[in-house]
């Protein structure tokens, strides 16, 4: 039934507009990132990774949250309309099912997003800036670390997304929760938001390796949190009123 699911889940993608979006903001924040580098290059003197601090802060703070919110609201969108909520739950899908196939699917459009960003990267970093040779093997691992504190990103937002019928509402509690994120991280609490954990993988802040140390912490963090919303979307769905 979950395979089933997924397709039905993929199939909304078909010349969806959120396309056009996967590749909008990614071009803007690499390009805003860029030129960020080139403006300050007597500060930002570390090669490869200074230009991956200016593509990837706006990036994991603010563009994506956006992205992946406009992705669970759109995912979610149908359900919300006229009575295929009530459908929904009389159907014999376990509605469980139905919110693990949305989140495999955005983890899908979030994982060929950051591999999008990471091409516009290495292009920017070659033509733009002309930085030598090829990017260090350690800002893939960073991109990966970025993928793993994302899932507990789309989780949250699947069911901020299922909660709330409105489109807009969870794209702006996106944003605000990946402001909030960066202001968490500056304290030294990152691990305790769920919004910190992709800034703090994609090291999106610093050259040095944020998570030096801390990488068992931040493991168990990211299963934490998507654990907990997943556990919160059962418990939502068992009730059957998510759309009071």
């Amino acid at each position: 039934m979950l395979k089933r699911c997924i397709l039905a889940e993929n199939r909304k993608l078909h010349a969806s507009p959120i396309w056009a979006m996967f590749f909008v903001l990614p071009i803007l924040s690499a390009t805003y990132g860029t030129f960020n580098y080139l403006q300050n290059l007597e500060i930002l003197t570390d090669g490869w990774y200074s230009l991956w601090t200016q593509h990837t802060l706006f990036y994991s703070m603010l563009f994506f949250p956006a992205m992946v919110a406009t992705y669970a609201a759109y995912l979610w969108r149908l359900e919300h309309l006229g009575h295929n909520w009530n459908l929904i739950m009389a159907s014999p899908v376990p509605p469980l099912d139905l919110f693990a196939a949305k989140f495999a699917v955005v983890t899908k459009l979030s994982l060929l997003t950051h591999g999008f960003v990471f091409a516009l990267f290495v292009f920017c970093g070659k033509v733009f800036a002309h930085l030598p040779g090829l990017p260090p093997v350690t800002l893939p691992l960073f991109l990966l670390r970025g993928l793993l504190g994302a899932l507990a990103v789309i989780a949250a937002q699947l069911v901020l997304a299922m909660v709330i019928r409105s489109f807009a509402v969870p794209i702006f509690l996106g944003l605000l929760g990946g402001i909030t994120g960066i202001f968490i991280s500056s304290k030294g609490h990152g691990l305790l938001w769920p919004y910190s954990l992709m800034q703090l993988g994609m090291n999106s802040n610093r050259s040095a390796d944020a998570l030096a140390g801390s990488y068992g912490l931040f493991a168990f963090s990211c299963i934490f949190w998507l654990g907990t919303m997943f556990l919160l979307a059962w418990l939502l769905l068992r009730r059957e009123d998510v759309r009071a």
